[in-house]
């Protein structure tokens, strides 16, 4: 029995439904609802955040979690590891929508976005205002997966040099250089735009520090849209009003929603969105068609998954 405590839309169940008539599917709207199915229950398509090791325990016959988000934040991996069940993730949805976010989000700070807004409300009209080119700039991506990766090949349409940052180190195609974590301090002096999408997990809590953007240059701007535990807000407040950078956006924070007293509101060269760079109308399509290709490897009983995650690491 393949149960979802997902709510997904009518068109997507029968989708599902048509496609797979010999599958006994259970659609609910929320885990309160699926949680009677659990112990029946196969297959399961979840958010992620909604998972507990208690309920990991009641599912006694879970064989597969299909979570359809890529951050896995909140997943009981400890207790998932120890009845080795397999997870999938919907990694890789996001990159289109935060690709754009990330340039769209450059293009605001270095064509005074917020300015312009501004005197337009004022009925100001002000040619003075100073404007920049983001092209032909260098550009740090942390993280070079699937996001990381597509926001380096919109930066190559502006012409940037493209420096990837990750565990590894290894090529990945559209960025020049690629370096490890380890190395990234030796580059940081170039880099006019950094951006991370790193995830959250043990190793990147904290990543960057307060020591890292007094390696930036100084017109620098840092770009978070992975994780908001990647780095220390304090820190980030410090760096702006300390001039170590020119601009911080931020789409993602420590904590969520951001308090209404919160600094960063009101500092002049710091952009707040509330955590909305991956939001798609697409998005469910999406993940339900890598849900629909890895159902059909399961019932194939092949290994081959799309977005197989390691959950002795998270990801």
């Amino acid at each position: 029995m393949i149960l979802s405590s997902a709510k997904l839309s009518d068109k997507h169940k029968t989708k599902l439904n048509e496609k797979y008539p010999d599958e006994t599917f259970i659609f609910c709207k929320n885990m309160d609802e699926a949680r009677q199915h659990l112990d029946k229950a196969e297959i399961l398509l979840t958010y992620g955040e909604d998972l507990t090791p208690d309920l990991i325990s009641q599912a006694t016959q879970l064989k597969w979690i299909m979570v359809i988000s890529a951050g896995m934040d909140e997943m009981p991996f400890d207790a998932i590891h120890e009845k080795g069940i397999l997870v999938t993730n919907a990694k890789g949805i996001h990159k289109q929508p935060m690709a754009e976010y990330a340039i769209f989000s450059l293009l605001q700070v270095y064509r005074q976005g917020k300015q312009l807004t501004q005197n337009e409300e004022e009925n100001k009209w002000d040619r003075s205002v100073r404007m920049k080119e983001i092209s032909c700039n260098t550009m740090m991506i942390v993280g070079t997966g699937a996001i990381g990766q597509e926001v380096a090949r919109l930066a190559k349409a502006f012409q940037m040099k493209t420096y990837g940052i990750s565990r590894s180190g290894n090529p990945v195609e559209y960025f020049d250089y690629n370096l490890t974590n380890e190395s990234m301090e030796e580059v940081l002096p170039e880099a006019d735009f950094i951006v991370s999408v790193l995830p959250s997990t043990s190793e990147t809590k904290d990543f960057f520090t307060f020591e890292h953007f007094q390696m930036m240059p100084n017109h620098a701007v840092f770009l978070n849209m992975g994780r908001g535990d990647a780095v220390r807000g304090d820190d980030i407040l410090k760096a702006v009003r300390g001039e170590e950078i020119a601009h911080a956006v931020l789409d993602v924070f420590e904590t969520e929603p951001l308090p209404e007293d919160h600094p960063f509101w009101k500092e002049e060269n710091v952009t707040v969105t509330p955590h909305l760079s991956g939001i798609s109308p697409h998005y469910q399509t999406r993940a339900v068609d890598i849900f629909d290709t890895n159902l059909q490897t399961y019932l194939d009983n092949r290994n081959d998954y799309v977005n197989k995650i390691d959950v002795t690491r998270g990801y």
